[in-house]
């Protein structure tokens, strides 16, 4: 087993960061601080998050680091508005939505190109025009899968229904994804459209009670087809609190730094980074494992991945500019 001990830890980070003849807005990689907590919901991204923790990348960021998972956006919310949610992995969506409302966040990164998939026991589910009439449960109401699908639905000119057998789509709206699974697996639902890990988890979860379950569709290439904006959905990323990176600006870069060598670690040995996973996330192993491929897990500059960004910004907005608090986030906003 690799063992990282805090000199390699070190060594890697300072590589990372030395970029001849360029000034970053950061200050040089700082001592650590005493103690740092990361916050993130229970989806790809926060698999990278305990990885890093777990591995021993994020001693050069902070002493002690701390996991905690969000279970809802409105947690998530509450947790920012309040102050006590300062480093935090969100949909990218609500962080220009988040900031433009003046609360104070930044984007430091994008940690995922896209997870979300489409899951149903029937294979002929394979296309969005296929769910006409059909009955779709759906986690996170006025949040980024919603967002999503309903740019989807309306490429194909399909609305959302309350009841199945019309014209459009029946959308059964849930508070987390396992609700959502719950009424796939009854029955109570033809398909749903589901985060990574939660997707996997409805297969295994399916299986247990005797149906097979699949993945139908990957939503991003369905949006590439949809947009024309090609298959990087660019879903969510690490952000921080303008107190925070007032204060720590050089760990904010030391801890992107780390994310990325932990990045790299999670899609090259997926087995080790699901059994790091599996507690913090309340998952089986099997689970995260099956998931990371799906994940399309990355750690890309939030400055660097701005003009990716605010495509899906106008994308998901066309219908209602509110959605990301009303305009595309200043160049402040992406670091």
């Amino acid at each position: 087993m690799l063992r990282i001990t805090r000199r390699t830890a070190l060594a890697g980070l300072g590589a990372a960061l030395a970029v001849p003849a360029r000034r970053s807005a950061f200050a040089a990689a700082p001592a650590p601080l005493p103690e740092l907590t990361l916050w993130g919901p229970p989806a790809g991204p926060s698999i990278t998050l305990v990885h890093a923790i777990a591995s021993g990348l994020l001693r050069p960021v902070a002493d002690k680091v701390v996991f905690k998972a969000w279970r809802t956006p409105d947690e998530l919310r509450a947790g920012l508005t309040s102050g006590t949610m300062r480093t935090f992995v969100l949909p990218t969506q609500s962080a220009a939505n988040l900031f433009n409302k003046g609360l104070g966040v930044r984007l430091v990164n994008v940690m995922t190109n896209g997870l979300l998939q489409l899951v149903s026991a029937d294979p002929s589910l394979s296309s969005i025009a296929a769910l006409k009439g059909r009955t779709v449960a759906l986690p996170f109401r006025n949040d980024t899968p919603e967002f999503v699908f309903r740019r989807l639905l309306a490429a194909e000119k399909l609305a959302v229904e309350t009841a199945p057998g019309g014209a459009g789509v029946a959308v059964q709206f849930t508070g987390t994804p396992m609700e959502a699974i719950q009424l796939l697996v009854t029955g109570r639902a033809d398909a749903a459209l589901l985060p990574e890990p939660a997707a996997s988890a409805a297969i295994l979860r399916a299986g247990q009670a005797g149906r097979t379950v699949t993945r139908v569709l990957d939503v991003q290439q369905a949006w590439g087809t949809a947009t024309g904006l090609g298959t990087d959905l660019p879903q969510a990323g690490l952000g921080v609190s303008a107190a925070f990176l007032a204060e720590h600006a050089p760990a904010v870069e030391a801890l992107h730094a780390a994310l990325a060598a932990a990045t790299a670690s999670v899609n090259a040995d997926p087995a080790r980074a699901a059994s790091d996973a599996a507690a913090p996330l309340s998952l089986p192993w099997p689970v995260i494992e099956q998931a990371i491929p799906h994940s399309r897990l990355v750690c890309q500059r939030a400055s660097a991945a701005r003009e990716s960004l605010e495509s899906v910004f106008r994308a998901v907005s066309e219908f209602d500019p509110r959605i990301i608090g009303g305009a595309l986030p200043a160049a402040d906003f992406y670091l």
